[in-house]
């Protein structure tokens, strides 16, 4: 169904006539609207009457589009339901200098962690239908990347754009979950899940893993811990190859800590498969069931009429533009000749 957001703004569509009519009569009319020097660089073959009612026409038309624009025009789809059960989920996500460490393999080539969770995420995040799914970043400090959203594609977006070192080289596990307790609104408690990945251990941040660890379990949100890298991983110096363990640093102890009194699992996830496989238990969460809701798909048409409009507003300075390169050439011509 089409119709106008703001339709009141229609109203306006009359307003340049009207103070047109009004205006003191003159003995030569004018338009309402002007734009410098143009009428004098119109085509001369024109009788300057036709040239001011052309641009009165181009004039009226813009005027149209923007009103057009104002109002909103937009098309509702037909309703459809909505599934009101699910969880509040955010995604905590290590963005580390760690993180670029690449021991991972994704569809047969060696990747960093970042580019292996990002691949596994994605399915993850698509799969939550009925969830409403937020994303934290952290290194130095926490920041919410996307407050909690239905909009599933909006999370993975951001999540994809996510970078390595953007915040830091550090790792603030702490202030990753205080942010997560924070962000999550006052429905039911026991709904609430907060689903952290990294590959190290608390290095910054404000907020101690211990602190963070008792907001959660007073806020009521269950934390799931997943320790990303791998076992063993072949590096080449001065003297050969050799197997080193790139998780030395991972803090397993004080992740599954974590996860326990909150009531929630740790996972150990050394390569894409077992981090898919981790992700298919949790999509096993049993949803908290509610009434459905009814949605109508919204698709917004305003910019039709304002890029017209724009594109309206740039032909005369288009046209002045090409007369004066025409008069440049057409005076270069005579003076060769």
């Amino acid at each position: 169904m089409f119709e106008f957001a703001w339709w009141w703004a229609l109203f306006a569509l009359p307003l340049p006539f009207i103070v047109r009519l009004l205006s003191p009569k003159t003995q030569q009319t004018d338009v309402a609207l002007r734009v410098p020097n143009l009428i004098n660089n119109l085509p001369q073959s024109k009788s300057p009457k036709a040239a001011k009612r052309g641009w009165l026409i181009l004039a009226t038309i813009m005027w149209i589009c923007l009103v057009l624009a104002a109002a909103r025009p937009q098309w509702l789809g037909e309703p459809v339901n909505v599934p009101n059960e699910g969880r509040e989920m955010m995604l905590a996500v290590d963005l580390s200098g760690s993180m670029k460490i690449e021991d991972m393999m994704v569809n047969g080539r060696q990747v960093n962690r970042l580019t292996m969770i990002k691949s596994v995420l994605y399915d993850f995040i698509q799969r939550r239908v009925g969830d409403r799914l937020g994303l934290i970043l952290f290194a130095d400090t926490a920041y919410l990347q996307a407050p909690l959203t239905y909009d599933r594609e909006t999370v993975a977006t951001l999540l994809d754009e996510a970078v390595i070192g953007l915040v830091g080289e550090q790792t603030a596990i702490g202030d990753a979950i205080g942010l997560a307790v924070k962000r999550f609104e006052q429905k039911a408690e026991s709904n609430r899940v907060l689903i952290l990945l990294t590959d190290g251990q608390n290095t910054a941040g404000n907020i101690t893993p211990q602190q963070a660890k008792e907001l959660a379990v007073d806020a009521q949100v269950t934390v799931y811990t997943i320790g990303v890298g791998a076992d063993a991983m072949t590096v080449s110096s001065f003297f050969g190859s050799r197997q080193v363990n790139p998780s030395q640093e991972l803090d397993e102890t004080m992740l599954t800590d974590i996860a326990k009194a909150t009531g929630g699992q740790y996972f150990r996830a050394r390569n894409a498969a077992e981090l898919n496989n981790i992700y298919a238990m949790l999509d096993q969460l049993q949803p908290i069931e509610g009434e459905a809701r009814k949605m109508r798909p919204l698709t917004a048409l305003f910019y039709y009429p304002l890029a017209l409009a724009l594109l309206l507003s740039a032909l005369p300075v288009i046209g002045i533009l090409l007369r004066s390169i025409w008069f440049r050439l057409a005076g270069s011509n005579e003076a060769v000749s």
